[in-house]
């Protein structure tokens, strides 16, 4: 074989899996390369919310917070479905997770912060917790990567604040106050809004970035700093086109770097990592549920499914092929990812329905599940996907709805015009006019109308539980009252909002054992191949709480690093 580089080990992908897995190969003595197929570094974790769940990790421990692994068990094994996971790795998960935030803690300058309240997904099931499972990268000054800035993958816009050429950040905790408009909102964005427009020199050098990176970014530039400290190579714009193997180990890959084909040599290993097939329209319509479409997706796109591809060749097991890391979306016009629905949906004064004009799922709940029930309803016959939001003046107002400000902020007069269409969002006087330009039963419409005003007076509903749970109410406004997800629709003019059924990424893929080796279907590892993040199979498949994609990807890098190397760190 005619080598062009040679490395211990490679490394697929850039996101927080796979700079993980660098960063500790690196320190185990291995002589490492990382390469994006991209222009930019990140993948999806560079746009998500930059969220890790790890019970009993040391930010919480610091704050005695009321936990155990015991906890932790009970709790993934009552949220987890019936022979979905390897007790095994999830074992595993939970004694190493906290080992690996302890070693980048103490080695790197990778820093979380602990969400005190952000709740577990399910919190009233058997060892769920209100929160201080989850945390967030600490911010950090995007001028530190110098010009290696540009080549940080830009946070999803829905994790910003985006208003014409001001793309402003903020952390999780203070997105809970901005997203939702709940009290104390207009001083924080004051306060942020002026630091970020007075800062002059930001301003000259790079326009309208902002020099705090927050969530995702500063996770992903956190790990980046760390590897550059340790002078470790990341590549852009290079492609794995396949796997090289002899007599069934892996021994390196083909590439492809601007534009030109070569062989990188992996002495050691090869850490698959490069996301899932999301964008891949024929692999979406082979495995996942329908409706299925590439357009839906908010993940990366450039997660085509390579990893699965060239794993595939080698006899590569999979497992839930079936599965997203789900959540609604909207299509906004002329913008090529789908834009997560999640906060809004949750707020009080809105509500979502069928083709019928009735409502299906509990708005409030977490974003895979009522997915999950869009999904489990339309292949029995319920028309609701896509589904509708339907919210009144009194919504439009005074909260935020995707990327429409509120109407305080953004009056309806400079909404972009091509917003205006019945496929993203619609305006009428009535609710009849609404159901009319929309395409949905007018009379049941109604009916929910005067069901959802009853239950925002009772503070009770009857039909799906909205706010009943902790986890609901997380993202409901405390100043609405008796139940702070529940408000009346009736003010006019009404307006809806059209959700589809999308993803932040495909959930199904490669199996892996405890090691992140690659396994075959008789449970065999495949020698010198190694894998981690959404490229393999859910570990956690119900998403029980908050970074529940990211806590696993760092963990399993982490411990492919240590098996690649023989290092006990």
């Amino acid at each position: 074989m005619n080598w062009d580089y040679e490395y211990d080990v490679v490394v697929v992908g850039s996101g927080n899996g796979a700079l993980t897995s660098a960063l500790c190969a690196h320190d185990g003595g291995a002589k490492t390369l990382v390469i994006e197929k991209s222009d930019q570094f990140g993948g999806t974790s560079a746009t998500s919310g930059g969220g890790v769940w790890i019970p009993n990790n040391r930010y919480a421990k610091a704050e005695n917070v009321d936990d155990s692994d015991q906890d932790a068990r009970d709790y993934i094994n009552s949220v987890s479905p019936k022979g979905k996971i390897n007790e095994d790795l999830i074992e595993t998960y939970i004694i190493e997770g906290p080992r690996m935030i302890d070693y980048l803690h103490e080695n790197s300058i990778v820093k979380y912060r602990n969400l005190s309240y952000y709740p577990d997904y399910f919190p009233d099931n058997p060892g769920g917790k209100g929160g201080n499972r989850s945390m967030e990268p600490e911010p950090i000054s995007g001028t530190k990567l110098g010009n290696d800035l540009a080549k940080l993958r830009e946070q999803h816009p829905q994790t910003a604040f985006t208003m014409g050429p001001i793309n402003m950040n903020f952390t999780q905790v203070e997105g809970q106050l901005l997203l939702g408009a709940l009290p104390g909102w207009k001083s924080l964005f004051a306060k942020l809004i002026t630091k970020y427009i007075f800062d002059i020199p930001m301003r000259f050098k790079w326009g309208w970035k902002d020099r705090r990176l927050t969530m995702g970014n500063a996770g992903v530039a956190r790990l980046i700093l760390s590897l550059k400290d340790r002078d470790v190579d990341l590549w852009i714009d290079t492609g794995m086109t396949d796997l090289i193997e002899n007599k069934g180990k892996v021994i390196g890959i083909k590439a492809n770097k601007y534009g030109s084909e070569i062989n990188i040599k992996a002495n050691k290993g090869v850490i698959l990592a490069s996301g899932g097939f999301e964008k891949d329209q024929n692999l979406r319509e082979q495995y996942l549920p329908q409706p299925t479409n590439s357009d839906w997706s908010a993940g990366n796109i450039y997660n085509t499914g390579d990893a699965l591809k060239v794993a595939l060749k080698l006899g590569a097991d999979t497992h839930q092929m079936d599965t997203g890391w789900w959540s609604t979306v909207m299509k906004v016009p002329n913008q090529e990812k789908g834009w997560l629905s999640m906060v809004d949906k949750s707020m009080p004064g809105n509500y979502t329905v069928n083709k019928n004009g009735e409502r299906f799922s509990n708005e409030s709940q977490n974003y895979v599940s009522f997915v999950d029930d869009m999904f489990k309803q339309y292949a029995e016959g319920n028309p609701c996907a896509p589904c509708y939001m339907i919210f009144d003046s009194n919504f439009r107002k005074n909260r935020p709805c995707g990327p429409l400000l509120q109407g305080t902020m953004q009056p309806d007069s400079s909404v972009p015009k091509e917003w205006w269409t019945p496929s993203f969002l619609s305006k009428a006087d009535t609710l009849e006019k609404l159901a009319e330009i929309v395409g949905i039963d007018p009379r049941g419409l109604l009916k929910t109308q005067a069901k959802v005003n009853k239950f925002s007076k009772t503070g009770k509903d009857l039909d799906l539980k909205r706010g009943d749970s902790v986890y609901d109410r997380y993202y409901g406004d405390p100043s609405v009252t008796p139940n702070p997800c529940l408000a009346s629709l009736d003010k006019g003019p009404f307006y809806c909002m059209v959700l589809y059924p999308g993803e932040m990424g495909t959930a199904g893929g490669l199996v892996i054992d405890v090691n992140a080796r690659v396994l075959k279907a008789d449970g065999v590892a495949i020698p010198g191949l190694y894998a981690c993040g959404n490229c393999t199979t859910a570990l956690l498949p119900k998403y029980p709480g908050p970074g529940s994609t990211l806590g696993p990807a760092m963990t399993f890098g982490y411990l492919a690093a240590k098996h690649i190397t023989g290092t006990n760190f």
